[in-house]
């Protein structure tokens, strides 16, 4: 193993390490705020110097990695199946680790300020931060070895782990009533998907001989078998990233502290399923059914997404639903046949939207409250959080010259080829689907962010028992950090060299993907008129009445949108109360009849030994008797037989 393959095992090693001798921090008993004290200290530094050595380590490996490099040696062999542990590094795996770590730091940074109490605690010690800090370790590793995994079973464990993680992270604060709900629901959502995900890479293992990454990308499989492998791990796509119908999880998973948020919805979870896609790629490129069943996914999801987030008052909430249509981009992109496409939009999302919820987190805390109802009027009194809200904003709306407008635009190039000149593996409808759907979703991102801000930082202030202010140093430079790629990560898509790192190594069933990241022409002309439209009809309805919220502006649609179609309830009614109501038809036949029979029979056992038990207490003369009647009936029995014979 050479260096860069040392550097690529280290990756998820060192914050897994940092995670489980951080879990091993025993708590120290309530009332002793000593203990307490030290356990967090400690906790503190386990956490951020994992996912600063891990930054270190990933920058490292992205300096020193010059050509694509797979090593792998065998673990496990199952008769013809052969399980291996190694790395397959490419320049889009060093580039998506350096954003995982990135934003890990900035989370555990982020949140030695902003947990300073604890959930049930009155002092100022949080007797659960250790662990806490530990699963955010213990999710940063899982992550990465996702990313540098050579083999699909190891992939599949870091997969896991992050959903066990995900769900400890959520229901931290357990004052809220809807944590636990809310975790117990991200966390069965997705193993509904994860199911497909263990069987898609079942079938491409058995086919392939081998779990290997290599070794199943060069083989050559039976179309029906590669399809449907394709589309069983769509369903784990679909339930790690949010994508419709198993988005339902992501908005609940707002009752988690706000930098898990940022965690999950930034580089790591939402963003593992789409970097599966391009891991797997060519074999996605060889099954234009499952692409085109991509698209559908992608679009809906984008659109669902962009208009849920229209009609929220939760902060939080609404940033949740953008997250959901964000990632529908990039799985268009992925659809459409660029990978590259998609992987640039991950990293300027990922810094974007972490710099959403951290600056999020800044307001609620100065504020008391998640609701944009509860706000107003904060730019005087935070001007460095409204700044850095602004910057992430127009990132995320698409505003040039920041991040997100290149990554967007390059999705809306390659989507507007495939639909216009059948470019790409998939059907040109699925082309023109994903196009004109991200156009409108152009249009309603624009719409709902210049919402978010105006009702955030703008106007006079509708809480006024607050005294707002900028967060402390801790928040506040994770923050101001996260605001540069924000602004300007987008501009590294001009560099030919960055661009190369994220096209995929070809493969003899691969599209060839254009190592242009970023598309200038007239073509940019409709996706910024539809960016002014919309923000400018939010602006206006603002400046009509500023007191009145421009959501007012969607009428009866407004309680649809906010409850994103009602799809929730859907999903309640034709899956949970089903699947309720089958529980409790098997409890009752397990209580009923299966306990019923083995309570039954020992009832009939004791009964039985109760009636022997009386007959050997019965009184000496009831006892004699017995036994001269069964004297005289066995000399009888002799006399008989003595007879016959």
């Amino acid at each position: 193993m050479n260096r860069v393959q040392t550097l690529g095992a280290l990756l998820p090693a060192v914050p897994l390490v940092a995670g489980l001798t951080g879990l091993l921090l025993a708590p120290s008993p309530r009332g002793r705020a000593d203990g307490g004290a030290r356990a967090r200290r400690t906790a503190i530094g386990l956490g951020v110097a994992g996912a600063a050595g891990t930054l270190l380590l990933a920058v490292a490996l992205l300096v020193t990695l010059d050509d694509p490099t797979d090593h792998a040696r065998t673990w496990i062999e199952l008769g013809d199946l052969r399980v291996t542990l190694g790395v397959r590094l490419d320049g889009a795996a060093a580039l998506v680790a350096v954003a995982v770590a990135a934003v890990a730091l900035a989370v555990q940074v982020y949140s030695v300020a902003y947990l300073r109490r604890g959930p049930d605690d009155d002092v100022v010690v949080d007797h659960r931060y250790p662990p806490y800090a530990a699963q955010i370790s213990l999710f940063t590793g899982a992550m990465l070895l996702v990313v540098v995994s050579g083999d699909l079973i190891p992939l599949l464990v870091g997969w896991e782990v992050m959903g066990v993680c995900s769900y400890l992270l959520i229901a931290h604060d357990r004052r809220l009533p809807q944590a636990p709900a809310a975790a117990m629901k991200a966390f069965l959502v997705t193993r509904v998907g994860d199911v497909g995900f263990l069987l898609g890479i079942a079938l491409l293992g058995v086919s392939a001989g081998s779990f290997r990454i290599a070794d199943v990308l060069r083989h050559d499989h039976a179309t029906g078998t590669l399809t449907a492998a394709c589309l069983l791990l769509l369903a784990g796509v679909a339930g790690k990233s949010a994508q419709f119908p198993l988005h339902t999880w992501l908005p609940d998973a707002m009752a988690g502290p706000t930098p898990i948020s940022a965690l999950i919805h930034a580089a790591t979870m939402v963003a593992a399923g789409v970097y599966a896609v391009t891991r797997l790629y060519p074999l996605f490129a060889a099954a234009p059914v499952a692409l085109a069943v991509l698209g559908v996914m992608g679009a809906v999801t984008l659109l669902l997404g962009a208009f849920a987030a229209t009609a929220q008052d939760d902060l939080k909430r609404v940033l949740a639903w953008s997250t959901v249509s964000q990632i529908g981009y990039m799985t268009g992109a992925l659809a459409v046949g660029s990978p590259s496409a998609a992987l640039f939009h991950l990293l300027t999302h990922a810094a974007f939207k972490a710099l959403l919820f951290l600056a999020a987190g800044a307001v609620i805390h100065a504020v008391g409250t998640t609701l944009m109802s509860g706000m107003g009027g904060l730019r005087r009194t935070m001007p460095v959080t409204f700044w850095c809200t602004l910057i992430g904003l127009g990132a995320l709306a698409g505003v040039p010259p920041l991040s997100g407008f290149f990554s967007k635009e390059g999705v809306l190039a390659v989507a507007e080829d495939a639909a216009r000149h059948g470019a790409g593996p998939a059907p040109a409808w699925v082309g023109w689907l994903v196009w004109l759907a991200g156009l409108v979703g152009v249009a309603v991102t624009a719409w709902y962010a210049t919402r978010l801000l105006l009702r955030t930082f703008l106007g006079t202030s509708r809480a006024p028992l607050a005294h707002p202010h900028d967060p402390p140093a801790l928040m506040r430079w994770p923050i101001l950090l996260l605001a540069v790629p924000a602004a300007l990560l987008g501009l590294a898509g001009f560099d030919r060299a960055f661009a190369r790192r994220l096209l995929l190594t070809p493969a003899a069933n691969a599209p060839t993907d254009d190592v242009a990241l970023v598309h200038l022409g007239p073509e940019l002309l409709l996706p910024v008129a539809l960016l002014l439209a919309g923000a400018g009809l939010a602006g206006w309805r603002w400046r009509r009445d500023r007191a009145a919220d421009p959501a007012d502006t969607l009428g009866p649609l407004r309680p649809v949108f906010a409850a994103a179609f009602r799809l929730d309830d859907v999903q309640h009614a034709l899956v949970v109360r089903p699947v309720v109501g089958l529980a409790r038809l098997a409890r009752s036949g397990d209580e009923r009849v299966v306990d019923g029979a083995v309570e039954g029979s020992g009832r009939a056992a004791t009964g039985l030994g109760g009636g022997l038990a009386a007959l050997h207490r019965a009184a000496l003369p009831r006892a004699a008797v017995a036994v001269l009647a069964g004297v005289l009936l066995i000399t009888l029995a002799a006399v008989l037989v003595g007879g016959v014979a």
